[in-house]
């Protein structure tokens, strides 16, 4: 994926969700008679501007696209006298209520977004691999609660599993909430259909989200029997370095004949920083030809990992494919269940986070944002909606935090304020506002500090 990809994908990841998020503090400030100066997307420097609307309000896209400001007529924010008649219109003289529902309106419209996004995605059809068992580990926990290799979880605690991605959501809201155990049922090749009950005791939230869930308890996913063929090379791996193309097939490795994709996978995974000898099929001119190269597989997190992209799910046979879609109300329907259930999750995750019972590295910045943005771009429409779903669900939430200088502090404010007839003195808010910088700043160098971490480890 090309440097170039990645920031574009950002920018306009970033762009779309702040955009969404001041809009509905514009929106509902001029619906609440309050005058807007300026809308602006991104900070610095201005690099386009122009005025509409009958209050001349400035709309400016900056120079650093990490967020963005609507800037009202306050008495507060001026040395300038305000006209007698403009009072009125003034954010601070407006009731806590409205108020509140000014600031609030931002959280909202993300949270409004990502049903909008979702809904459409079901109205697409979301489609994925059938969560069909293959290789159960000796000994492992799955082996013990009995999964055998060709079950198919068919529904997680009663809840119905059309694809992979259902059973590790559900099995990680699950372990948010502490439980045990959690049971599949499962259909075996004879349709017969048995609940298992699986203890969760060996898997954590950080086994899940470093790709370690299946391992941890005791499978791998069954993968149809495609042919390992590689679809793209990452720059500076050591599939680059040692020459691998798109459209190489991968046929042996240390001299055992690669039979599918899952093979190669399992096998690469399983092998950090050893070598393994290659050979593959390349088309030159219409003609095979066969050649051995020696890579040295990179470390991250624990797995082995060459550089490649092999063959995507869509061109998997159909028969192991699910797909899942609606009509617009049901989708609508399904949209606000799934940016519930993911609001639930992030904020389970967050207290986790701090009750230091799931790892900060789970913390994200704008470098691996950039990333994932890029790479859903690549994939597809469904698979970057979904990515803008989940970032402006944790948009969202996050600003709903009680933290000064969030929109979530400055409600917290506003409920003092209801409750005991006053606003805080200016003094109380300005130190409450420089905590919360320093909190969100401190919040920022983390996420910044795990994303260099990321690219240290992908670098070597």
């Amino acid at each position: 994926m090309s440097l170039i990809l990645a920031i574009l994908a950002f920018i306009v990841v970033i762009g779309i969700l702040v955009t969404v998020h001041e809009f509905g503090h514009y929106l509902v400030a001029r619906l609440c008679g309050v005058k807007v100066l300026r809308f602006s997307i991104g900070f610095g420097q201005i690099l386009w501007h122009q005025r509409f609307s009958r209050d001349s309000t400035e709309f400016v896209v900056a120079a650093i696209p990490l967020g963005g400001y609507v800037k009202m007529l306050d008495e507060r924010e001026t040395e300038v006298e305000i006209p007698a008649e403009e009072l009125p219109r003034a954010f601070n003289r407006q009731s806590v209520a409205v108020r509140a529902a000014i600031v609030a309106a931002g959280p909202i419209f993300n949270f409004i977004f990502a049903i909008i996004a979702y809904s459409i995605i079901f109205m697409l059809g979301v489609t994925g691999l059938k969560p069909i068992i293959g290789e159960v580990a000796p000994e492992g926990v799955a082996q013990q609660a009995g999964f055998y290799s060709g079950d198919q979880i068919v529904a997680v605690n009663g809840i119905t599993t059309l694809r992979w991605d259902s059973v590790v959501q559900i099995t990680l809201r699950q372990l948010l909430q502490n439980a045990p155990t959690v049971t599949y049922t499962v259909k075996n090749s004879q349709n017969n259909q048995y609940d298992k009950t699986l203890h969760l005791e060996k898997l954590t939230i950080d086994d899940i989200a470093e790709g370690r869930f299946f391992t941890k308890l005791g499978f791998e996913r069954f993968l149809p029997p495609l042919p390992a063929i590689i679809d793209k090379v990452a720059p500076n791996t050591p599939a680059e370095q040692a020459d691998l193309r798109p459209g190489d097939k991968i046929i042996s490795i240390d001299g055992q004949t690669v039979s599918s994709l899952q093979q190669w996978l399992i096998y690469v995974s399983q092998r950090p920083k050893q070598q393994i000898t290659l050979v593959l099929e390349r088309t030159i001119a219409g003609q095979m030809q066969s050649m051995t190269v020696t890579l040295t597989p990179y470390e991250v997190e624990g797995k082995g990992k060459i550089g490649v992209y092999m063959q995507s799910p869509k061109e998997f046979p159909p028969e192991y494919l699910a797909t899942e879609y609606y009509s617009l109300f049901p989708a609508i329907a399904k949209g606000v269940e799934k940016t519930w259930e993911y609001s639930v999750l992030t904020l389970q995750l967050l207290v986790k986070m701090l009750k230091l019972e799931v790892s900060a590295k789970n913390i994200s910045g704008p470098v691996t944002i950039a990333e994932v943005a890029g790479k859903s771009a690549q994939v597809g429409l469904i698979p970057f909606l979904t990515f803008l779903a989940i970032v402006s669900i944790s948009l969202g939430v996050l600003n709903l935090l009680p933290i000064p200088i969030l929109d979530g502090g400055h409600l917290f404010m506003y409920l003092i304020e209801a409750i005991k007839g006053s606003p805080l003195n200016e003094t109380a808010e300005m130190m409450l506002q420089r905590v919360g910088l320093t909190l969100l700043l401190c919040l920022m160098a983390l996420a910044l500090f795990n994303d260099f971490e990321r690219l240290f480890h992908f670098m070597n």
